[in-house]
């Protein structure tokens, strides 16, 4: 698809110090991202780390403690309910489990449809009919099943649906929180690429959740990393996947198995010690430095601001302005094979 995007227009999303507390609970503590239009930027971390919430924001399903989400430039955080309505075509979501995310007492026709019929788009019942053939058939379905309930649909075909249902009303923003994670595995890979397929083809902008590295160097063009509610790093699929230099992004990385049997067996891990603390008392400092092997006594005490360096953005005392910096998967040896 040719790009027709004009330096002009606004990023497609940008979240400024996005902050999301639930009580004492600090889930996202000041997430700042830019995804431009046509890109996919993947946002990865550990179960807890925030990532969901961060995309339950964007869609406006949360409203943010503070900061502020622009979607094509204009700011909806504290927008109501009415004001909110137009804007609702502009971004779509996709949630992890397609079983509890459509309604059992419609068929697929009504709930593929319902976007359409909430916005007001489609001039008649019957052009909305079209449309959401249209729809099921983009994603590989046969108009047909526009008569049937979830139930009687396999785990694929149900979030081959929810994708429908995501793009039937063409935003120019899809949230994509874990689409496959629910999936079986013979399956994922055909629900990646009809992602990836879609996205080539209309064009819109993604925001890809996820803890799958595989599937974040298949469709991503950016990658942004988290950790118990704050970014630790973000820059492009290739400097991030490849030259990673938070030592948190390394420990991710070096936890990801490799396709050949013989690299994974000479690979070295990093072993993280403890568990991910509590978002309701996170530690002072780098968060990240009560696991870090690396950790210096700057990093129990001062807070890493998230700052530009040659390979992107890290939030990391010991990491240089040129990316340098330690690579941690060196400060231990590899685990015995039993």
């Amino acid at each position: 698809m040719t790009d027709q995007n004009t330096a002009a227009d606004p990023p497609a999303l940008e979240l400024t110090d996005l902050v999301m507390h639930f009580g004492p609970v600090r889930a996202v503590d000041g997430v700042s991202l830019t995804i431009e239009r046509g890109k996919v930027l993947a946002l990865v971390g550990e179960s807890g780390s925030g990532k969901s919430t961060v995309g339950r924001c964007v869609v406006r399903l949360l409203q943010p403690t503070a900061g502020t989400v622009r979607l094509a430039g204009t700011d909806i955080t504290q927008l109501s309910r009415r004001r909110l309505r137009p804007h609702r075509r502009e971004v779509s979501i996709v949630f992890q489990d397609p079983a509890s995310s459509l309604d059992p007492r419609l068929q697929v026709g009504e709930i593929v449809g319902e976007p359409l019929r909430l916005l007001g788009l489609g001039q008649s019942r019957r052009d909305r009919d079209r449309q959401v053939g249209d729809a099921l058939e983009q994603v590989g379905l046969r108009r047909q099943v526009a008569q049937r309930y979830p139930h009687e649909m396999s785990g694929g075909q149900r979030q081959r649906v929810s994708i429908a249902r995501a793009l039937v009303s063409s935003p120019r923003l899809l949230v994509a929180d874990e689409p496959t994670s629910a999936l079986d595995v013979s399956v994922q890979a055909s629900v990646l690429n009809l992602l990836a397929d879609l996205q080539r083809d209309l064009g819109f902008a993604c925001l890809f959740i996820t803890h799958d590295l595989s599937a974040v160097e298949y469709l991503a063009d950016e990658v942004a990393v988290m950790y118990l509610g704050t970014l630790v790093e973000h820059g492009t699929r290739d400097a991030v996947l490849g030259a990673p230099t938070h030592p948190y992004t390394q420990a991710l990385l070096s936890a990801a198995p490799l396709p050949n049997p013989r690299e994974q067996r000479a690979r070295q891990r990093v072993l993280l010690s403890g568990e991910i603390p509590s978002p309701t008392a996170p530690p002072p400092g780098c968060r990240f430095h009560t696991r870090c092997p690396v950790a210096e006594q700057r990093c129990r005490t001062e807070i890493p601001l998230l700052r530009d360096t040659s390979r992107g953005r890290v939030a990391c005392h010991l990491v240089a302005d040129d990316g340098s910096g330690p690579d941690v998967r060196s400060q231990r040896p590899a685990p015995a094979l039993s």
